[in-house]
């Protein structure tokens, strides 16, 4: 061993005595192992050659690990003697040193490797510990429209494309932004018209142009108390994306319009109003809506509560149809002749409302050269009958359902089945006759709209197969499974990029319990985790 030349030659003979002196201690990970005084544990010579180096390396290497060279090798002109001491031991004879470190002892809760599921425990700490990475965004120049469905998404979806998945995930975080905002300032002032609201953004290349209202049209008696009567409720905004390096890369300015789901009391009994009533005809009250009687939709209807919801006026805001027509009016006079594009976005009683915005976007005689117009809806209900749904097709307005096959919101209102089974139904000669006639004369004949997009809880290695109603519709288990889907017929992805923080945070009872126990969770404020970053659905 040499001494380097930073060592003072004054303190020489301490160097030596305490190498001397010194005694390896036993190791936590192999206490079978006795303590070794270091000068008997290593071979202590100067190497001539880098051949006497790599052999007085190995010799020494194989001291430490306590196994012998085999008889056919010779490792060092003068060998090492063993260590007689660990002869007799039957424990330590024919194992490999890592079948002799005592794994059990350093991690109590793990009783095999195979049980884990990633198998490598970097992986979830990498996704615990995300901020804002996000999936790779690739510029999309003129094939924009393919991802803004102009060909109702074929080949797109299964398997999922890349591009697809990122403006899916991308859309969902505009409406958790509504969330959030929504959340943090619930009240609304009685006496006067309320201010602009904040909304952070997840991205930052678009503005807020005009906040959204939904009325109720239920009264309740004014002896209830105010967090029930509570009528008039913030639901959503409008943006649009204001950054030159977001257009070119998008291949044009897109218009964003993101309704949160149900959050009042009021809106929940909305919700329950299921029967169906007409679409109102053009009059001065209904914001000028085009049935179209000549195309053989006049017989459109859809769910009470939710035209309740999105044409009732408040007492100091405008009914949720007008202010959205009137602030898309003024965004195409704004950038006309710009590639504009038009994306409806929502979760839940949002996702509904969403559809409706399109068929009035759509049909409104006050909008010319409309821009294309596409709903991306995550955990929506049926909104409408199958006129409705033929209305919306006829309209050029494209329709992608992201639906998660636990989630039972996505199965009502009307029959409780799902739209795989009713369309097998349909395609028989009896049972499709029969439910085209209840189609016509049921109250609750209701049918999807536009083209479904299908995740499943369990295909996550996280969630619980079993996890609840709840979890199933919760908006960010939605994301987390987008996020990881690549095919109906491939397992959960293994790049997965979006965080888990929030998943924890919000469905920990529907994680699986090897993911939340003390061995595995990570200590998010020890960590800093970022949390802001991740902004919270209801569950």
């Amino acid at each position: 061993m040499n001494i380097g030349s930073t060592l003072p030659a004054q303190n020489i003979h301490l160097f030596r005595a305490r190498r001397a002196s010194f005694i390896r201690r036993v190791s936590r990970l192999n206490p079978s192992a006795r303590p070794v005084a270091a000068s008997s544990m290593l071979t202590i010579q100067k190497p001539e050659t880098s051949t006497d180096l790599t052999r007085l390396h190995l010799a020494n290497l194989e001291k430490l690990l306590q196994t012998s060279a085999p008889p056919s090798q010779v490792l060092d002109p003068q060998p090492l003697q063993k260590d007689s001491s660990n002869n007799g031991s039957m424990e330590n004879k024919g194992r490999s040193p890592l079948e002799g470190l005592n794994l059990a002892g350093l991690w109590s809760e793990v009783k095999a490797v195979e049980e884990m599921s990633p198998r490598h425990l970097n992986r979830l700490q990498r996704l615990l510990s995300k901020t804002n990475e996000y999936s790779p965004r690739n510029h999309l120049g003129s094939k924009w429209h393919e991802y803004h469905g102009s060909n109702h998404w074929k080949g797109l979806l299964d398997p999922l494309d890349e591009n697809l998945r990122r403006e899916v995930v991308r859309y969902g975080e505009f409406v958790q932004a509504a969330y959030h905002s929504f959340h943090s300032n619930p009240a609304m002032p009685t006496e006067e018209p309320p201010l602009p609201r904040h909304v952070a953004l997840p991205d930052r290349s678009y503005k807020v142009t005009k906040s959204l209202y939904a009325t109720s049209s239920i009264k309740l008696p004014d002896m209830a108390p105010d967090w029930m009567t509570q009528r008039s409720s913030w639901i959503g905004y409008v943006a649009v994306c204001d950054n030159n390096r977001e257009i070119q890369r998008m291949g044009r300015r897109d218009i964003v319009i993101a309704l949160r789901g149900t959050a009042t009391c009021l809106e929940w009994a909305e919700n329950v109003r299921a029967q169906l009533v007409q679409i109102p005809e053009n009059n001065s009250n209904s914001n000028k809506i085009d049935t179209n009687p000549a195309q053989g939709h006049s017989n459109s209807k859809v769910e009470c509560g939710f035209l309740s919801l999105y044409k009732t006026p408040g007492t100091h805001v405008p009914s949720l149809a007008e202010s959205v027509v009137e602030e898309v009016q003024r965004l195409m006079d704004l950038y006309k002749g710009e590639a504009l594009s038009i994306t409806i976005t929502g979760h839940s009683l949002g996702a509904a409302l969403a559809v409706l915005v399109a068929d009035e976007i759509s049909t409104c005689t006050a909008l010319s050269d409309m821009p294309p117009i596409a709903v991306f809806s995550f955990g929506g209900p049926r909104v409408g009958n199958r006129a409705f749904a033929n209305r919306i097709d006829a309209q050029n307005v494209k329709v992608l359902r992201i639906v998660n096959s636990q989630d039972v919101i996505t199965r009502i209102p009307g029959v409780f089945v799902g739209e795989e089974l009713n369309q097998k139904l349909r395609n028989t000669s009896i049972v499709g006759g029969l439910l085209d006639m209840l189609d016509k004369n049921m109250p609750l004949a209701y049918s999807h709209v536009g083209t479904e997009l299908r995740v499943d809880t369990k295909m996550s290695p996280y969630l619980k197969p079993n996890a609840d109603m709840a979890c199933c519709h919760d908006l960010e288990a939605y994301l987390h499974l987008v996020d990881g889907f690549l095919a109906s017929n491939c397992p959960f992805r293994a790049n997965a990029k979006r965080n888990l923080g929030r998943l924890l945070k919000d469905q920990g009872s529907n994680v699986k319990k090897l993911y939340t126990s003390k061995a595995l969770t990570i200590n998010l404020e020890r960590d800093g985790l970022p949390m802001s970053s991740c902004l919270p659905s209801p569950s």
